[in-house]
């Protein structure tokens, strides 16, 4: 199995964590640009959870 394919099931697997955090990762990014860009890294967490699969934290 390649990292890859390990990669995936774990996000598989743990689909929810994951989401949160992707979640946290952005409110980072949003904190250290001091909100500058929030629009466009609530997009992009959203977009990122989407793709992770079914159990997304957000709606």
């Amino acid at each position: 199995m390649s990292f890859l394919d390990k990669a995936k099931d774990f996000i598989d697997k743990h689909d929810e964590q994951v989401d949160q955090a992707l979640e946290k990762v952005g409110d980072q990014i949003d904190n250290r640009t001091g909100g500058k860009y929030r629009q466009h890294i609530d997009k992009a967490v959203d977009e990122a959870q989407r793709r992770t699969g079914a159990g997304d934290t957000r709606p």
